[in-house]
């Protein structure tokens, strides 16, 4: 539940940043941004949806413990290391958005400057750049990669280690026991990784705003629903 909470703070606040603007949006004629109010919705963004990944990987290690190491989950998970999981999760998050705001504020953008998304993403907003934004990119996809894919990891691993548990569990009843305690958070999981990783971790010569903007709903506003 420590988890859960922090979770649903996280989503509260991503939510926020998020689809506040995107239904004023929908309603208003003038639907103008400052470039420091875009800059800002997207160092928040970021940072939140970071913050979501990792918490969803605290989560699968905290289930791990409880299912395949329940004699040593008290001392395990004890509050002091969940607190520290927790506290990790939020400033590496924070810190690790930084550089793709700041790398964003030095581009030069010569117009029309329509964003094409209902937010500010990373994306659509290289997509307006008249500079060279090769680093932008190459930040975006390497060091993003490397920090969705090791949640991802984790998670996977932790459910390796559970499956096995479960099917040495000997009554169909207690594995599905063991297992309804996890399908929500896998539901949240998959959702969530696969939506995140077809937008952020592919080429920017195969990035389709559309098809973008329609995958970006799910893990900006469905998945924090759910959660």
């Amino acid at each position: 539940y420590f988890f859960l909470s922090n979770l649903s703070l996280v989503d509260i606040c991503y939510t926020t940043v998020i689809v506040p603007k995107m239904l004023a949006n929908m309603v208003r004629k003038s639907k103008k941004f400052p470039f420091a109010q875009c800059l800002t919705q997207m160092y928040f963004s970021v940072a939140f949806g970071i913050t979501d990944s990792f918490l969803l990987a605290a989560m699968a290690i905290d289930r791990y413990v409880a299912i395949c190491k329940p004699l040593h989950y008290t001392t395990t998970m004890n509050p002091r290391r969940c607190l520290l999981l927790v506290i990790a999760s939020w400033v590496v998050s924070f810190v690790h958005s930084l550089p793709y705001t700041i790398l964003t504020a030095r581009l030069s953008f010569c117009g029309p400057n329509i964003i094409h998304h209902f937010f500010c993403d990373v994306q659509p907003l290289l997509m307006l750049s008249c500079s060279d934004t090769s680093a932008n990119e190459l930040l975006a996809f390497t060091e993003g990669s490397f920090v969705i894919m090791s949640s991802l990891i984790c998670i996977i691993v932790s459910y390796m280690y559970i499956t096995c548990a479960v099917l040495r569990v000997p009554s169909g009843r207690g594995r599905y026991k063991v297992f309804s305690t996890c399908g929500s958070h896998l539901t949240v999981v998959t959702l969530f990784y696969g939506t995140v990783i077809s937008v952020y971790i592919r080429p920017s010569s195969t990035y389709s705003v559309t098809k973008g903007r329609v995958v970006t709903v799910i893990y900006t506003v469905v998945t924090p629903m759910l959660n």
